[in-house]
């Protein structure tokens, strides 16, 4: 069987003051902020370029839903429609259709407590 997870896409929680807590970051560990948080670039075991996401949210975000909790984890994945398909066979839940953009593929699912998890087939160039 083909690997699922193959490791940390991001970390996603939500903040009364996303930039404040950017900002926090930035100051105090040297995180590397923008707009969206901050990217951790890494090599993977082929020595790929790879990327992982730090990313506070507003406390009013929706887009953790239908989970109740304040945060979000993001999985790296290597044949998303693959997952989606044995992951939908096997009973779990799916949330919404899976987006492409020019720096992957996205879908979401709940685990065994309701969390929703984002999983991500990343182009970890299109962030050069």
């Amino acid at each position: 069987m083909k690997k699922r997870v193959t490791g940390i896409g991001g970390l996603f929680f939500k903040s009364k003051d996303p930039k404040a807590s950017k900002d926090w970051y930035k100051k105090h560990l040297g995180f590397n902020t923008d707009d969206y948080g901050c990217t951790f670039w890494w090599k993977d075991k082929q020595g790929n370029d790879a990327t992982t996401q730090w990313s506070p949210f507003k406390d009013d975000t929706t887009y953790f839903e239908p989970s109740k909790k304040d945060f979000m984890f993001n999985y790296r994945v290597e044949d998303l429609e693959a997952l989606i398909k044995t992951l939908r066979e096997e009973g779990v839940t799916i949330v919404g259709d899976m987006q492409t953009y020019e720096y992957g593929k996205f879908a979401w699912i709940l685990d065994n407590e309701n969390n929703k998890i984002e999983l991500w087939e990343p182009i970890d160039a299109a962030f050069k």
